[in-house]
């Protein structure tokens, strides 16, 4: 009907003056006989796909070990689901861009992390606010905090050029004499958050979920005061529809009733757990509750795959504490935490039996294993597998390129393990094929492997030069 209305068009420009009152009416009379195009909603419906433009970042979406992940990911799936639609992602490369392909209809909904400002809210409609970030002066533990913006003056402080946070010190500088600040271009805000930790500066300002991310590797780092009023975050999509708009607030109405909202947030903003001391009390008191139990089904799965068995119940210990039904929010399961497709893929049918758990893991290690390049020796073999194991082979060779890059040896996992969590910063995984991940995670994995084993090493009475870690030969093809 749209090219019809445009062979009328010159006719009806012609007769305008003389007939504009009969022309009215004939419009009237064409758009009263034609459907109107249908609205967003119905589209979606028509077409059963939900188009998603989102951004590679820990706050949206990137892949994960089997996947996709990130909580704009989990969000607009359910979402869709809750639609009873698919769901498709195109990634764009900043949360304006995203906004751009709303307005240009090549996407339903922008769940990017996107700040719905003011200014954004002239130009497009937005979803419920679901998550408030809050800026935060940032510094070391060691040092003195900061109470005021008073406490700023004469101090080193520095912030990404053009952002917020240097928009919010210029508004607190009129306020406050001698208050002075750098503008740093094209730096990471990570890179801010290892010069405040190094000493190197004073004070940055990051937002809660920056500061979430970066306090992983570099514990040191403490907020002070909020320097701004909060941002709210939320969905955005096209203002000339109004049809999207009421199912995406009942959707986060259901979703904040039920805590789902509330357990997304957590599961990705949330501070990892640490090796410590009291992990490591906490250790030896379940291998002496919960491992003899367990240690057949170790040492089975060690003659099978080739696996030195102590190496699998660290893992074990690692990834559920010993608990045969661990589950977690995401859905891998069991002592090894397998994955419903990993589990299939090496023969396990109940990921809740504890022995079939454990024959698992153990075939996925040597999986992961084979695929390291034969000429890298153990141990860094070893290390490398269960940094892909955590992380997904993808992310690993993403790193061992840009150790390279770098100029370290990429076989060596020391020089890996330093280069891991750049994964996690935009300026260098922006480079890289597989893009975002949470790159200080394998690192923590391996680390606290490794601390686990040298424990059961010591436990067992055995002498670590003894061990074996993963064995060249291939694992015993047994059914589950």
């Amino acid at each position: 009907m749209r090219f019809q209305l445009a062979q009328l068009r010159p006719q009806l420009t012609e007769v305008r003056r003389p007939l504009r009152a009969a022309g009215i009416v004939v419009i009237c009379l064409l758009l009263g006989t034609c459907s109107q195009p249908p609205g967003i909603l119905e589209q979606i419906r028509q077409s059963g796909v939900l188009r998603v433009v989102t951004r590679n970042s820990p706050t949206a979406y990137y892949l994960g070990v089997e996947g996709p992940e990130g909580p704009e990911y989990e969000l607009a799936s359910g979402f869709a689901k809750w639609l009873g639609v698919d769901v498709s992602f195109q990634v764009a490369p900043s949360g304006a861009v995203a906004l751009s392909e709303i307005l240009h209809n090549r996407a339903h909904i922008a769940a990017a992390g996107i700040v719905a400002s003011d200014d954004r809210r002239s130009r497009l409609a937005f979803g419920p606010t679901y998550q408030l970030i809050k800026q935060h002066v940032v510094y070391r533990q060691r040092e003195r905090p900061p109470r005021t913006a008073a406490d700023l003056v004469g101090k080193r402080i520095e912030v990404i050029a053009g952002s917020t946070h240097a928009h919010a010190l210029e508004a607190l500088a009129a306020q406050v004499p001698g208050l002075a600040y750098t503008e740093i271009p094209a730096v990471d805000q990570l890179d801010l958050l290892a010069r405040v930790s190094s000493g190197d500066i004073d004070y940055t300002v990051a937002d809660s979920s920056e500061f979430s991310i970066g306090r992983h590797f570099h514990p040191d780092l403490r907020t002070a005061f909020e320097l701004a009023e909060s941002e709210p975050i939320a969905w955005a999509f096209n203002p000339r529809d109004d049809s999207l708009a009421p199912r995406v607030r009942a959707y986060f109405d259901k979703l904040k009733h039920d805590g789902t909202l509330a357990s997304i947030l957590e599961r990705y903003y949330a501070a990892a757990d640490r090796f410590d001391y009291l992990d490591s009390l906490n250790f030896v008191r379940r291998v002496q509750e919960r491992l003899p139990e367990l240690r057949p089904y170790f040492e089975e799965a060690g003659r099978e795959t080739g696996v030195d068995w102590r190496l699998l119940a660290a893992i074990a210990y690692q990834e559920s504490k010993f608990d045969p039904t661990a589950t977690s929010p995401t859905g891998v399961r069991g002592l090894m935490m397998l994955t419903e497709d990993t589990a299939a893929r090496v023969g396990v049918s109940d990921r809740l039996d504890p022995r079939s758990s454990i024959v698992g893991g153990a075939r996925y290690l040597v999986e992961v294993h084979g695929k390291i390049p034969d000429r890298i020796l153990e141990p860094d073999r070893t290390w490398l597998a269960l940094a892909a194991y955590n992380v997904g082979f993808g992310h690993l060779e993403d790193a061992r390129i840009l150790t390279q890059r770098l100029g370290g040896d990429p076989d060596s996992w020391n020089d890996v393990r330093g280069r891991l969590p750049l994964l996690a910063q935009e300026r260098w995984y922006a480079q890289l094929r597989h893009g975002y991940a949470r790159g200080w995670e394998p690192v923590r994995f391996v680390d606290n492997i490794k601390n686990y084993r040298d424990v059961l090493v010591w436990l067992t009475g055995d002498p670590a030069n003894q061990l074996r870690l993963v064995s060249s030969r291939p694992p015993v093809d047994a059914a589950d």
